[in-house]
């Protein structure tokens, strides 16, 4: 039985390298630099990101807030807006994305935020909640979505559609 399980989690990580192999290409044919902001995902992006050979030509930085304060702190997310609309909201995912972009040297920046499990679900936010955040220059893109499966299946279905959706973002 762990063999098929062991089988799944390496196509799972297969495809997450592909996408950011792609991501890259993308990233640098039009000469923009990343930076990643993560809170669920505890670096997960970043770690895809630099799996690439040459990642260093347009991968920035990255950012683990997962604390409240951190997402204060590093990406200057106000507090007040954490504490009005929650941490796991399409808002903060957005002042996630716009703060790493204004606090690195990055053109695009990609966040995530959520509960990935198993506890940590509030009413309107069940586990697998993950708010995401696409910012570059004037414009931010966010989005919210549920996910089932485990705590890694979670983070893994993060990782892939953050990627993915950052080459829709910049296409």
């Amino acid at each position: 039985m762990k063999r098929p399980m062991q089988r799944w989690r390496n196509d799972v990580t297969n495809d997450i390298l592909d996408l950011a192999a792609s991501v890259g290409r993308a990233l640098e044919a039009r000469g923009l630099l990343l930076a990643t902001a993560e809170s669920c995902t505890g670096g997960g992006v970043a770690q895809a990101i630099t799996e690439i050979p040459g990642s260093t030509g347009w991968f920035e930085r990255g950012f683990v807030t997962y604390s409240n304060a951190s997402k204060s702190e590093m990406l200057d997310v106000p507090g007040a807006l954490i504490a009005q609309v929650g941490s796991v909201s399409e808002e903060v995912a957005g002042a996630m994305a716009q703060g790493a972009v204004a606090n690195s040297n990055a053109d695009v920046a990609i966040s995530t935020t959520g509960i990935a499990g198993p506890s940590g679900a509030v009413p309107g936010k069940p586990v697998g909640t993950v708010c995401f955040g696409w910012s570059k220059g004037d414009t931010t893109h966010t989005e919210r979505l549920v996910f089932t499966g485990d705590r890694q299946a979670v983070r893994e279905q993060t990782v892939a559609h953050a990627l993915a959706g950052l080459l829709k973002f910049i296409e």
